[in-house]
């Protein structure tokens, strides 16, 4: 019995080692399925032994095992295949169980701390070239610390910061210490800053020949980068903001992004054709840049002076003599300073030679003779000091604050473009003039017609003309204060509520101020397109005479034509719009809003290819020749040079009593059209003479 106990706890034990054995070895190996084969006394130690609930776990990773850092680290070079432990490969075979083969354990570690610090982990193997390493680093130890030395404003220095992050810091414009592709594009753009009207000093080029070191090209990189978002900005919204200029302007804004910019130029097979890009898009643009190269007679970028000589001049053929034409080794030269493009290598001083030069005289402010002389020679070699030359650059920049979208897409790119100056509007679509007519603008000072870019949704026949309160509180109060029937008989209505507010306003019909028709186009200048009884002013060649508002000479066929693009069905016709006139109001609203771009353009190239020149009615171009020539000395972009005036209400005190009526509906501002009170009465300058009593005769009423 004693022996059978002995031979009994001795087996015990053999199967206590056993399913220990088991165990460890089901723990590592993951058995999906027991043993069938098993024993009923192996089986009752399975079930004898406590196991922990199964933990919906992956499988583990080489990122679950940590280094010890207390322990002795080995070196990696010594350091045997055989002591390394690897994660064990997951089977990807469908259905199949995912099994591990246990891992010879690793040698033991010592406890004992280590003399030496820590290694720093292993970096993430880097997709930056060795030889650009040493610019990276750089880069990022600057633009950690002292990236506003490069990069002033604070949401261009936060994005180029991540930009360059993204990219593990490798330089943008170099490889192995010399410009790539991208970088010798934008160099070759900022140096030809000149031919869009730009200034290259606004972006001074880096050398990146003298740069030898890893902080030098690190330096030189930011500042190309600098260069290539200050180029990009202005060239799409300007060198200086149109708010600078003066109070009246208002257009969308579309400033740049710098991390699209630096996206799109690094990434463009052409990296200068995609910085400029960034200039307008618009055919007028570009024909003014084409005529500014041809004003600076460039060939291949450079300026090349006009030497002084004898003067020359063209005879023309009479009966008793053919046309002398001098020949002299300066006129092929003085061709491509012209623009003359036809016989480019005639050294003849022919008709059409000395055509050009009289022109050129004629804008430069000398005696338009036609004769090449030491003053002609002179102003050809000055193009900075040229007229016509800085006509046209700021004519370009403010052709940048213009939306890069002029028209509505779904209506064929339609839109209307109003040139002040030259006192024209144009219906455009598809690219091309549909309709063009007549117009009289603003005076110069307070009443100048504001530039601004709105949408156009409706037009209104038979309109009633709300009379702003600058023109009530200026013009009719005092008027009323001598004869208080005057508003009665020029037709007007005035309607004065309890609170001591009045409204003046006039009824439709054929003598309104407003003519039969007005073109709405909401904005905060409250200003707007109309008809008018004045139709003798559109045979002037200047015609700045209203308060601000747009008087269209054919207002029925502006009408039609804007009505045939938004609603081609309803085959609008200048007779049917006219059968539209009466006594009531008739608004007509376009289904999609056409857009209204007024402009200010002294300088524009006609469809005959030439350049033409107008007169500066406003003084816009003597104000922002004086800011481009400062650009270098105070940023244009945050100095607002006038403040915004108010729109709203005419200064200085009211009448006791009196108030003005508030009006949603073109009621108010100083641009706002309507007669002068006094003009109306008398044709004459808006003083206040004594009102004469008696019938005032229908014409003069309206006589602006």
């Amino acid at each position: 019995m004693r022996d059978r106990s002995k031979n009994r706890a001795g087996f015990d034990r053999v199967l206590m080692a056993v399913a220990a054995t088991f165990l460890t070895v089901s723990a590592t190996s993951a058995l999906a399925q027991a043993d069938p084969a098993r024993s009923a006394a192996e089986l009752a130690i399975d079930a004898a032994i406590p196991r922990p609930e199964p933990a919906n776990l992956p499988p583990p990773t080489i990122n679950d095992f940590k280094l010890d850092t207390t322990a002795t680290v080995p070196d990696a070079a010594k350091t045997r295949p055989s002591d390394i432990v690897t994660a064990p490969a997951a089977d990807t075979r469908k259905n199949d169980t995912a099994t591990t083969t246990p891992a010879s354990p690793p040698a033991a570690a010592t406890t004992t701390p280590s003399a030496e610090p820590a290694p720093e982990p292993t970096k993430a193997a880097s997709n930056i070239p060795p030889a650009d390493q040493p610019v990276a680093d750089r880069l990022r130890e600057t633009l950690g610390t002292k990236s506003l030395r490069y990069f002033d404003r604070k949401a261009e220095r936060a994005a180029v910061e991540k930009f360059y992050a993204t990219r593990e810091f490798a330089p943008l414009w170099t490889q192995a210490g010399t410009l790539n592709a991208s970088g010798k594009g934008v160099v070759a753009r900022l140096r030809d800053a000149a031919s869009d009207g730009l200034n290259a000093a606004d972006y001074p080029v880096p050398d990146f020949t003298a740069a030898t070191t890893p902080d030098l090209l690190a330096d030189a990189e930011l500042k190309l980068t600098a260069c290539v978002l200050d180029y990009a900005r202005q060239a799409q919204s300007g060198r200086m903001h149109w708010s600078q200029v003066s109070g009246d302007i208002q257009y969308p804004e579309h400033p740049t992004d710098a991390t699209e910019v630096l996206t799109n130029v690094t990434t463009a097979k052409d990296a200068s054709a995609a910085l400029d890009g960034y200039n307008p898009p618009q055919k007028l643009y570009r024909e003014l840049k084409a005529k500014l190269a041809e004003l600076r007679g460039q060939g291949e970028g450079k300026v090349v002076p006009l030497w002084e000589g004898p003067a020359l001049k063209f005879t023309p053929a009479t009966k008793k003599q053919a046309a002398v034409e001098i020949e002299d080794a300066r006129v092929p030269l003085l061709r491509a300073k012209l623009g003359i493009t036809e016989n480019a290598d005639d050294s003849h001083y022919d008709a059409k030679v000395a055509e050009a030069v009289r022109r050129f005289q004629a804008g430069a402010d000398l005696k338009a003779t036609g004769i090449l002389d030491d003053r002609t020679v002179k102003a050809l070699n000055s193009p900075k000091r040229d007229r016509q030359i800085d006509t046209v650059i700021v004519n370009m920049e403010r052709w940048r604050w213009l939306p890069r979208q002029l028209g509505a897409p779904s209506l064929g790119n339609a839109y209307v473009i109003l040139n002040i100056p030259d006192y024209t509007l144009k219906v455009m679509q598809n690219g091309a003039p549909v309709w063009n007519t007549r117009v009289v603008t603003g005076k110069p000072g307070i009443h100048a017609t504001p530039l601004l870019t709105e949408t156009m949704k409706f037009i209104t026949v038979n309109p009633t003309w709300n009379v702003p309160p600058s023109i009530i509180y200026n013009e009719y109060l005092p008027a009323l204060q001598q004869d208080p029937t005057v508003l009665d008989r020029m037709g007007l209505k005035l309607e004065r509520a309890r609170d001591g507010s009045i409204h003046i306003s006039q009824p439709p019909g054929e003598a309104n101020a407003l003519g039969r028709i007005r073109f709405n186009f909401p904005n905060k200048f409250l200003v707007y397109q109309h008809d008018t009884p004045d139709k003798h002013l559109f045979a002037k060649e200047e015609r700045p005479f209203s308060h601000g508002c747009m008087r269209v000479q054919n207002p029925d066929q502006y009408a039609a034509t804007l009505l045939n693009i938004t609603m081609p069905n309803e085959h609008y016709t200048p007779d049917k719009i006219r059968g539209m006139y009466g006594r009531s109001e008739i608004d007509i609203k376009f289904p999609t809003p056409i857009p209204v771009n007024i402009t200010y353009q002294t300088a524009f190239v006609d469809d005959a290819g030439k350049l033409q020149l107008r007169k500066d009615v406003y003084g816009r171009d003597a104000t922002m020749l004086a800011l481009l020539r400062n650009s270098r000395s105070k940023d244009l972009e945050s100095v607002v040079a006038h403040a915004q005036p108010s729109y709203s209400r005419p200064s200085g005190n009211l009448p006791a009593g009196v108030n003005f009526a508030s009006d949603s509906t073109f009621s108010s501002g100083p641009f706002s059209s309507g007669p002068s009170f006094f003009e109306r009465l008398f044709g004459g300058p808006t003083a206040a003479p004594p009102v004469p009593r008696g019938r005032i005769p229908q014409r003069r009423l309206f006589d602006r």
